[in-house]
């Protein structure tokens, strides 16, 4: 209770809060209804098999070069000294033999070695050079 004084003509404005609550019941009920009509998923088309058989699978055309801790490279596993490696470059990429070339480094070398490979490969006129992990 409170207590007034002075006039009694002096008119108090109070927010009445029950039409707001009742509206926000509305809300949260319009929403749980909502709510598990949306559809989970994607609606998606399997690919189906042909009868026909496709083209063979032709080998894989890209490049992998290792830089090694002697001094040498490995050109998909074959041993090349840096001279011999940038001969064998420039005759795999005259033929469009390579789409991507591959630089690694072994565990212990240092990354200048790693570097020497790509640079070898840009001065080639390679584009596409992606780095592995040993």
């Amino acid at each position: 209770m409170s207590m007034s004084i002075g006039t009694k003509d002096l008119v108090r404005a109070e927010i009445n809060l029950t039409p707001m609550i009742d509206v926000m019941l509305v809300l949260i009920i319009i929403f749980m209804v909502i709510t598990p009509l949306t559809p989970l998923g994607l609606d998606a088309l399997l690919p189906q098999t042909s009868a026909a058989p496709g083209p063979p699978a032709r080998a894989s055309q890209d490049l992998v070069i290792t830089a090694l801790a002697d001094g040498s490279y490995l050109l998909n596993r074959e041993p090349l000294a840096q001279a011999a490696l940038h001969s064998r470059l420039t005759k795999l990429f005259r033929n469009g033999a390579a789409g991507v070339v591959f630089v690694r480094g072994a565990r212990d070398i240092e990354f200048q070695r790693v570097a020497e490979a790509v640079d070898l490969a840009r001065g080639i006129g390679v584009t596409r050079i992606g780095l592995m992990p040993y």
